[in-house]
C-alpha cells in the first residue's frame, strides 16, 4: 500500500478503526482521570504507580483466557459480553466519582476491572483485521490499527488531562462509559460465525494449551515476546509516574500534566505517519535499537529536568519511540500466526507487554517511594539501555506471510468402528521407504515436520526405523481425541504442506506413505472408546 493511511479508503475498516479509536481513547481518558484523582485523594507514590498496574495485572492474567473464549466462541459474542461489562463499570465509577465517595481501594478495585474488560476484548477485536484484508495487505492494516491503540494512549491522556484539570474525574469516567458504545453498536453489526470444519468448539483448557504451545514452538515469536516484554517493563516508567514528574521533579499541576501528555501524544502521532516511510529505508533491527536508546536518554531527561520546555521535549521524543516499537513489535505478531490461533498469539503477546507494564509500574513505583521519582527514572532509562542491546543476538525476523495461509486438502477416513468426536485417543502411524542416499535430506524434512505437527495439536511424536529393513520409517504421532485430529490436519498451513511434499518427494514407494489412525484401547476399561459400556465376559 502506498500510503500508511491506506487501509481507511476501505469503508467497513475505517467504520471499524474508528470504533476501536473512540473505545481506546475512552480507556486513556479513564485512566488519566484515575491516576490524578489518586493524587488528589492522598495516594502514596506506590498507589499512583499501581493505577497503570491495575490496569495491567488483569490483561497479564486474563488476555490468554480472553483469547482463548474468542478462538472458540467468536469475535463477536466475546467482544459484544467483554465491552457490556466495560460500560457497567464505567458508569459505576462515574456514580462513585459524582458522590465523592470513591477512595483509593474502591478506584483501584474499579481500574482492576476495567483492565478485566480490557482483556476479554482486545484479541478478539484485533484479530478482526484480517476479515477485513488479506493476509499481504494485512501488515499495513495491522500497523494503523495499533497505530490507533498508540495514538489513543499519547492523545488521550492529553485530552483526559484537560478534561480532569476542568471538570474533575467524574467526567473522565462518563467519557469512557459513553466511549465504549461505539464498540457495542459496530460488533452488533458483524455475522454470527459458522464453523466451516463442523466440529465442536474445542474445550476451553485444551484452547489454552494449543496456544501455548504453538508460541513455544515458534522461535520467531518467542524472540518478539521477550523483546517486547524488556521494552514495556523500562518504557512503562514514563507513563506510571508521569503525574510525580509534574507535580514532584516540575513542582507544577494538573496542567502541566496535560502538557507533558500532549507532548507525547504529538510525538506518537508523528512517528504513526513517518514509521512507514521509515521502515522502508531503515532496517527494522536499526529503527528498534534506535527507538531504545533514545527512549533511555528520554527517561534520564525527565529525571534531572525542572524545566518544562526541556521535559516536553524529552516526552515527544519518548512517544516517537513507544509508536516505532510498539507497533513494529505488534504488527509483526499479529501477522506471524495462522487464523486458528491469531486471538490466542494475539494474547500471548499482550501478556508479556502488560506482564512487562504491571512488574514495571510496581518496580519504579516502589523506588519513587524509596528513593524519590528521579531514582525511578534513572533506573528505568538503565534498562531501556541495557535492552537495546538484545537486538545483537535476538533479531526480529520478517514472516513468511503466504506461508501461514490455511491449506488443508485432508480428507478424513471413514470409521468403520463406534466412534465420536470425544473418542480417543488417536495415533496417526506413516510409513515411508527412504533410500540410504537420502537419509540426511529425510531427517532434516522430518525436523521441519515435526515443529509443524506439534504447533497444529500432535502429541508424542515419533520417528522409528524398521531394523529388519533400514529403508523404512514409521512417524507416529499422538492427538487425544478424533475431534482433536481433525482440527490438527484443518490447521494446515502452506508452509506445513511444503513440509509434508518435501518429505513425500523422498519417499520411493509405489503410491503416498501409507497412512493409518487407529484408536487406543484400554483392556481393563468398562467402556469402549465411543463411550458405550464393554459387555461383561
Amino acid at each position: 500500500m502506498a500510503s500508511p493511511l491506506e487501509p481507511l479508503k476501505h469503508r467497513p475498516f475505517l467504520v471499524y478503526w474508528l470504533a476501536g479509536l473512540s473505545a481506546n481513547f475512552g480507556w486513556q481518558i479513564q485512566l488519566v482521570g484515575a491516576s490524578w484523582l489518586m493524587v488528589l485523594l492522598g495516594g502514596t507514590p506506590q498507589q499512583v504507580a499501581l493505577v497503570q498496574t491495575f490496569v495491567a495485572l488483569p490483561v497479564m492474567v486474563l488476555s490468554l483466557p480472553g483469547g482463548a473464549i474468542t478462538d472458540r466462541v467468536g469475535q463477536r459474542a466475546t467482544v459484544l459480553w467483554a465491552q457490556s461489562f466495560l460500560l457497567v463499570v464505567s458508569v459505576a465509577l462515574a456514580v462513585l466519582a459524582w458522590f465523592e465517595v470513591l477512595t483509593p481501594v474502591l478506584l483501584l478495585l474499579g481500574t482492576l476491572l476495567i483492565g478485566s474488560g480490557r482483556a476479554l476484548y482486545y484479541p478478539g477485536w484485533q484479530s478482526m483485521v484480517l476479515d477485513f484484508f488479506s493476509r499481504d495487505e494485512a501488515p499495513a492494516a495491522f500497523a494503523i490499527n495499533n497505530g490507533n491503540l498508540n495514538i489513543a494512549r499519547s492523545l488521550g491522556p492529553a485530552i483526559g488531562g484537560a478534561i480532569v484539570a476542568t471538570a474533575g474525574a467524574f467526567l473522565a469516567f462518563v467519557v469512557n462509559a459513553l466511549a465504549n458504545i461505539s464498540v457495542l453498536v459496530v460488533a452488533r453489526g458483524w455475522s454470527k460465525p459458522d464453523r466451516a470444519d463442523g466440529l465442536p468448539p474445542e474445550p476451553f483448557w485444551s484452547a489454552i494449551a494449543a496456544g501455548i504451545r504453538y508460541i513455544s514452538l515458534s522461535p520467531a515469536l518467542l524472540t518478539l515476546i521477550l523483546r517486547s516484554f524488556v521494552f514495556n517493563l523500562a518504557a512503562i516508567a514514563a507513563m506510571a509516574i508521569l503525574p510525580l514528574v509534574a507535580h514532584d521533579v516540575i513542582g507544577a499541576g494538573p496542567e502541566a500534566y496535560g502538557l507533558l501528555l500532549g507532548a507525547f501524544g504529538a510525538g506518537s502521532v508523528a512517528a504513526t505517519l513517518m514509521l512507514q516511510p521509515l521502515r522502508a529505508r531503515v532496517p527494522l533491527e536499526t529503527c528498534i535499537t534506535g527507538a531504545f536508546l533514545v527512549f533511555a536518554a528520554a527517561l534520564a531527561t525527565l529525571a534531572f529536568s525542572t524545566n518544562l520546555a526541556l521535559s516536553l521535549v524529552a516526552t515527544a521524543c519518548a512517544g516517537v519511540c513507544w509508536i516505532v516499537v510498539q507497533v513494529s513489535f505488534a504488527s509483526t505478531n499479529h501477522v506471524s500466526s495462522p487464523r486458528w490461533v491469531m486471538s490466542r498469539s494475539i494474547a500471548i503477546y499482550q501478556t508479556f507487554v502488560f506482564g512487562g507494564a504491571t512488574i514495571g509500574s510496581l518496580l519504579w513505583g516502589w523506588i519513587a517511594q524509596s528513593f524519590g521519582t528521579p531514582a525511578a527514572l534513572y533506573a528505568a532509562a538503565a534498562t531501556m539501555a541495557a535492552g537495546a542491546t538484545l537486538g545483537l543476538f535476538l533479531k526480529i525476523r520478517t514472516p513468511d506471510l503466504a506461508g501461514l495461509d490455511p491449506q488443508s486438502d485432508w480428507v478424513p477416513p471413514t470409521p468403520r468402528v463406534d466412534m465420536v468426536a470425544k473418542s480417543g485417543p488417536i495415533v496417526t502411524t506413516i510409513t515411508y521407504r527412504i533410500r540410504e542416499e537420502d537419509t540426511a535430506a529425510f531427517l532434516e524434512a522430518m525436523r521441519v515436520k515435526r515443529r509443524h505437527r506439534m504447533r497444529d495439536g500432535a502429541a508424542r511424536w515419533t520417528l522409528s526405523r524398521a531394523i529388519d529393513d533400514p529403508m523404512i520409517w514409521i512417524e507416529r504421532f499422538k492427538v487425544a481425541t478424533w475431534a482433536g485430529t481433525q482440527r490438527l490436519h484443518s490447521r494446515r498451513t502452506v508452509a506445513g504442506g511444503q513440509a509434508i511434499e518435501k518429505v513425500r518427494q523422498l519417499h520411493q514407494g509405489p503410491g503416498r506413505p501409507e497412512v493409518r489412525y487407529e484408536i487406543v484401547r484400554d483392556p481393563w476399561s468398562r467402556r469402549d472408546p465411543a463411550g458405550a459400556p464393554v459387555p461383561a465376559i
